[in-house]
């Protein structure tokens, strides 16, 4: 037996008055309650009950001793109480990482009714489209567009849609709408940050890869939309990053029969077990916000 689980027998047996009260409390045989005190006694080299065949008391030095251990049992059940209440209450304040355009479209609006939902949490968010050590950081979650290599963090997918390439109603009224992938080489397309190579899904089924070619390269996802509702070009995102734009009609989609699967949207965090509820909670708020988006 350690010595804490000693120290707990002993204060067990002082609150109770007796070997067989505390053993019987604390679900242990009465010999083993007995040798758990004389191992204690020996350790400290002091003698912590006067024992009579009657009764049985703490020492003057066993009662210092238990006063002590008292408050230290006591502070040590405050600290499992709060945590307790940290892993079952969505309260406190969760620390995220987001890509640009994913949090200014997707997330920042719906923030409110999530908030609103959880009134004594708050939301710190950070915006990078770069990897980020979440612990030497101190983030609780990160969002990541595209494959993710962190082995060590467990991650959920969040979304992974199908690759959109749209165009503004006016571009698309004055230069025409591509039939093929390939009539994109006939246009004006807005390179992204994932370059002039744009992925599609050939008549046979088949992955199939146009290199395009444009008068702007813009490594903004927020940019190259509105780059694409303004009418300067043809663009290539995942539908996440255009679906407000599409909805308004801002974008219309083209090459639709050729879309390919689209870059997938995945959530890291640290550890699985005893995961805090505010972050529990905060990574259903994504899960509900990407899959119904």
């Amino acid at each position: 037996m350690n010595k804490f689980a000693a120290i707990s027998v002993f204060a067990r047996v002082a609150e109770c008055g007796g070997f067989t009260p505390a053993a019987r409390r604390l679900g242990m045989s009465v010999s083993a309650v007995t040798k758990a005190i004389a191992r204690l006694e020996n350790d400290l080299g002091t003698q912590l009950f006067n024992r009579t065949t009657r009764q049985l008391s703490t020492t003057e030095a066993g009662q210092e001793f238990y006063d002590r251990c008292a408050r230290i049992l006591a502070d040590l059940d405050d600290a499992e109480a709060m945590l307790r209440n940290l892993n079952t209450a969505a309260e406190g304040r969760v620390r995220a990482v987001v890509p640009f355009s994913f949090g200014r479209v997707t997330l920042v609006p719906e923030l409110p009714a999530f908030l609103a939902r959880h009134p004594h949490l708050s939301v710190e968010l950070s915006f990078s489209d770069l990897a980020i050590d979440l612990v030497a950081e101190g983030y609780d979650l990160a969002v990541r567009t595209g494959p993710v290599q962190d082995s060590q963090l467990t991650r959920r997918l969040l979304t992974r849609g199908a690759q959109v390439t749209a165009a503004a109603p006016a571009y698309l009224a004055t230069r025409g709408v591509p039939h093929h992938p390939r009539d994109l080489r006939e246009h004006n397309c807005i390179i992204g940050r994932f370059g002039p190579a744009w992925s599609f899904i050939g008549e046979d089924g088949r992955p199939l890869e146009v290199r395009v070619g444009g008068n702007a390269l813009i490594n903004s996802g927020d940019a190259l939309r509105e780059a694409g509702a303004a009418g300067l070009g043809i663009v290539q995102g995942t539908h996440w990053l255009f679906r407000k734009d599409l909805e308004a009609g801002r974008l219309v989609p083209i090459l639709e029969s050729f879309a390919a699967e689209g870059a997938p949207i995945t959530v890291l965090y640290v550890g699985k077990r005893h995961l805090p509820q505010k972050v529990r909670v905060f990574l259903d708020f994504l899960t509900e916000i990407t899959r119904t988006g």
